[in-house]
């Protein structure tokens, strides 16, 4: 028996609770309200056993109650990433109401979270763990319908604007995407998955309508329906409302016919009953299946996260970690398309020192990160990963991503004039953010500039200062010209950083896709005038050689002989594409030649022996091959820095896992095949 606390006193607290009464998997222990009365009346009518649950009068004792194992939280979508990071951080197993968070940048701190704190989280779709879908991904599966081509999916309802509620207040994250919209969208998902043999499927493409509704904080949508493609140009016209009814139903039509489920999203119901899925044929129906329910949904939702529990890991057909985070991130597209957002997503981002979650962002006790020194910068050290600002479209991911960053230990930032093309999108997020969080000082800022085709110096200088300006702040700590331009004399360039430098806009800087000699030559000239050189070169390393430039102008620092000289010169190393961009996952092979980019710039004979020498020294030490080869690129001979650009907080956690692994100097030369034998 699972022990359950519920969080949350209301209607869906009810129905869930009522579900336990009719399962043997869990019995309701305690019950949490900020209303104490109304969490008496909750335990009283909801008790299981003689013995009633225990009432609380805040979410908070519940969580500090050692008998409660497991926690549903029932409390409106602002709501629910709080209490289910509290709720992991209290050692709690967490089945969270559906939307798991407001939006995808949410969903990967909850689900972090949980992958830390050990524990099962899942997303309570509740039709995900009945009979009815076991059964319709059968005939799926058995190609009742043929190919699949299109799915017709629904979930309406019809209320009355009200001040407060959850469903018509934007400050309550109301309308119809997130409360029942997410049914549809999960549900197209799955089928599309099914079709190709895989647990789900995302969009390629989405276009959207909705009509918004103003409440008193903000806009919500009435209605909206979403049409998505899918790979294998499956076709699926999805609809959800809050103020006009339609039939709820799910239709699927293939090569060979098609799959009709009159009620998709409740089934047989929250009691014991029948339900049914249909077959037509030539537009007649050919035949009906009728699913038997020794229970209500909900009751099977509370076993399927008890065995969950006692697996360590959500079971198909109940929702993944992965299929929670892409429908959220489909519901993003969606309401971006319709020009719906919610007043909260820009607080939770810019409420000073606390987290998305609304919890104190500080560096955890389990951090990896370790640091090194840059020639000239004084006062800070720079974080050996070193976050990339060049894909974060919104302040809420970047958030996210940014906050974690922190919390491993990170303290340093790169970002450039050029990133983006979107009159720096990325570097005016960056700016929002460190301005909201009140920790400019405390981290390392690196901006970039003067590139092709405006380098020069005073390119240089016009782009630092709108870089700056976007950044919100009057300095960076580091400066690196984005390319060389070698019809410019490097005195030039020296006497303008210089320049720069003693106006207090950076403290040292340095070169991206320069040649050693030029920098060489800027060193030499700098010091026959008494200024400051070069303090770093921004090229691209990685244990895998580039075989090709990935973008024009990219000059690489992987020969043995420029690795030599930058040991012999002291020289910082901020080594892009350190990780070969994906050359040592499961995204490159011989065989896989899908991604061009991947295959002109890293396929070789050479570089697939490292891989296979990688792959085999991470196995003996119970690491991934990507980390051995960041940790490749961090055991050089002179100071290395590796630039990352995580899209997911998933993936800063993968690289960060490169800081555990340290490498002996013949495992170093054994991966870059200067030794033939084992490192052994």
């Amino acid at each position: 028996m699972l022990n359950w606390g519920i969080i949350g006193a209301g209607n869906i607290s009810g129905a869930f609770a009522a579900g336990l009464k009719q399962t043997d998997s869990g019995d309701l222990v305690a019950v949490a309200s900020r209303d104490a009365a109304k969490a008496r009346a909750f335990a009283e009518q909801h008790g299981q056993t003689a013995c009633p649950p225990k009432a609380y009068a805040s979410y908070q004792a519940l969580l500090a109650d050692p008998a409660v194992q497991a926690v549903y939280i029932g409390l409106p979508h602002t709501e629910h990433l709080h209490w289910t990071v509290k709720a992991l951080r209290a050692g709690k197993h967490v089945l969270c109401e559906k939307p798991l968070g407001l939006n995808h940048a949410e969903a990967m701190i909850a689900y972090d979270e949980a992958e830390r704190a050990g524990r099962v989280l899942m997303e309570a779709f509740m039709y995900r763990c009945v009979p009815q879908t076991a059964k319709l991904l059968e005939l799926l599966r058995a190609g009742t319908i043929g190919e699949v081509r299109h799915i017709q999916a629904s979930f309406c309802y019809s209320s009355t604007p009200r001040a407060g509620s959850r469903t018509w207040e934007a400050s309550l994250a109301g309308g119809g995407i997130l409360d029942v919209g997410c049914y549809p969208v999960s549900m197209a998902r799955l089928i599309a998955g099914v079709a190709r043999n895989l647990p789900f499927a995302e969009p390629t493409e989405l276009q959207a309508m909705g009509q918004l509704y103003q409440s008193a904080s903000g806009p919500v949508d009435e209605w909206a329906t979403a049409t998505m493609r899918f790979p294998g140009n499956i076709v699926a016209q999805l609809s959800t409302a809050v103020r006009f009814e339609q039939e709820e139903s799910l239709r699927i039509g293939g090569s060979k016919g098609a799959l009709v489920v009159p009620k998709p999203w409740y089934g047989a119901g929250a009691e014991a009953g029948e339900s049914r899925i249909e077959l037509y044929v030539d537009e007649a129906l050919a035949q009906t299946w009728t699913i038997s329910t020794d229970r209500g949904l909900y009751a099977y939702e509370a076993d399927v996260f008890a065995q969950a529990v006692q697996a360590g890991a959500v079971p198909h057909p109940a929702m993944s970690p992965a299929d929670s985070l892409g429908n959220l991130a489909v519901m993003d597209r969606w309401r971006q398309a319709i020009g719906l957002s919610y007043p909260k997503e820009a607080e939770a981002a810019m409420q000073g020192r606390l987290s998305l979650a609304g919890l104190p962002i500080a560096r955890r006790a389990d951090a990896l990160m370790t640091y090194g020194h840059v020639p000239g910068l004084e006062g800070k050290q720079v974080s050996r990963l070193i976050m990339g600002v060049d894909n974060q479209e919104t302040l809420p991911h970047a958030a996210a991503l940014f906050d974690d960053y922190i919390e491993r230990g990170g303290n340093t930032f790169d970002t450039a004039w050029v990133y983006d093309f979107e009159g720096g999108h990325s570097e005016a997020i960056l700016g929002q953010w460190l301005k909201a969080r009140g920790i400019r000082d405390e981290i390392v800022l690196i901006a970039k500039g003067a590139h092709t085709p405006n380098c020069t110096p005073e390119g240089m200088r016009r782009e630092l200062a709108e870089s700056l300006e976007r950044l919100q702040t009057d300095h960076a700590d580091l400066y690196i010209l984005h390319r060389d331009n070698p019809e410019v004399p490097v005195a030039e360039f020296v006497d303008a950083l210089n320049e720069q430098r003693k106006l207090g806009r950076f403290q040292a800087f340095g070169g991206s896709n320069w040649s050693l000699e030029r920098v060489m030559e800027a060193n030499a000239y700098a010091a026959s005038k008494g200024l400051q050189g070069f303090s770093l070169l921004n090229n691209q390393l990685s244990l895998a050689r580039m075989q090709a430039p990935i973008w024009r102008g990219c000059v690489s620092a992987g020969d043995p002989a420029s690795r030599h000289l930058l040991a012999e010169q002291g020289l910082a190393l901020f080594a892009w594409s350190s990780q070969a961009r994906g050359f040592f996952t499961y995204r490159a092979g011989p065989e896989l030649r899908q991604d061009e980019e991947l295959v002109r710039c890293w396929y070789s004979a050479a570089n697939f022996e490292r891989r296979a020498r990688a792959q085999k020294l991470a196995a003996e030490k119970g690491v991934q091959a990507i980390n051995i080869a960041l940790a490749w690129v961090l055991g050089q001979q002179f100071p290395a820095f590796s630039l990352i650009g995580p899209r997911s907080i998933a993936e800063t956690a993968s690289s960060m896992r490169g800081l555990t692994v340290q490498l002996t100097p013949d495992e170093m030369a054994w991966l870059d095949l200067a030794e033939q034998g084992s490192p052994a």
